[in-house]
C-alpha cells in the first residue's frame, strides 16, 4: 500500500464532499486491535473491518474544527474482504476508507434501509473518483507521509 495514494484518494474525496481543508486520522491494524477497540467502544465481540470516531459534538451537529476524527483499518479484515468481494487489497482499503470517512460525516447504515442505500452508492461514488487514472501530479508541500 503506498500512502501517497492514499493521502491523495482521502483529498479528493474530501474535496468532493465540501471538506477541503479537513483532516483526519488513520490508523491500520490487525484483528486482535480491532477487536480490542470494537468490545471497548462499541460493546461488540469480535473483529470488524472499519471504525470511525468522529471529532464532532452530537448535541451541536455541526464541525468546530478542521479534525473531523480518527479511522481504523483491519488489515486482516481488509484481506479476507478483498478476497470475498474480488477485488484487490487497494481498491477495498479504499472503500474502507470511505466507509469511514462517510461515518466522520455523519451517514449511518444501521437501522435504515434507506440510509444503507445511500450510504452504498456515495461509497461507490466516491471509490469512481479517487481510483479514477490520471490521478494529479504529486504536491511535494502537502505529500507528507502518513502517520
Amino acid at each position: 500500500m503506498d500512502p501517497v495514494r492514499i493521502k491523495r484518494g482521502i483529498r479528493k474525496a474530501l474535496k468532493d464532499l465540501g471538506y477541503p481543508e479537513a483532516e483526519l486520522s488513520l490508523l491500520f491494524i490487525d484483528d486482535r486491535g480491532i477487536t480490542e477497540l470494537n468490545r471497548r467502544y462499541l460493546k461488540r465481540d469480535g473483529p470488524t473491518n472499519v471504525l470511525a470516531f468522529p471529532m464532532t459534538d452530537e448535541a451541536q451537529g455541526e464541525l468546530r474544527t478542521s479534525m473531523l476524527g480518527d479511522i481504523v483499518i483491519c488489515l486482516d479484515a481488509a484481506l479476507r474482504d478483498a478476497r470475498a468481494w474480488g477485488e484487490s487489497l487497494e481498491t477495498t482499503v479504499d472503500r474502507l476508507i470511505i466507509h469511514g470517512l462517510l461515518h466522520l460525516l455523519g451517514y449511518e447504515h444501521e437501522g435504515s434501509t434507506r440510509e444503507a442505500l445511500l450510504m452504498e452508492e456515495e461509497t461507490e461514488r466516491l471509490l469512481g473518483i479517487i481510483t479514477r487514472s490520471g490521478a494529479p501530479p504529486s504536491d511535494p508541500e502537502n505529500d507528507h507521509e502518513v502517520e
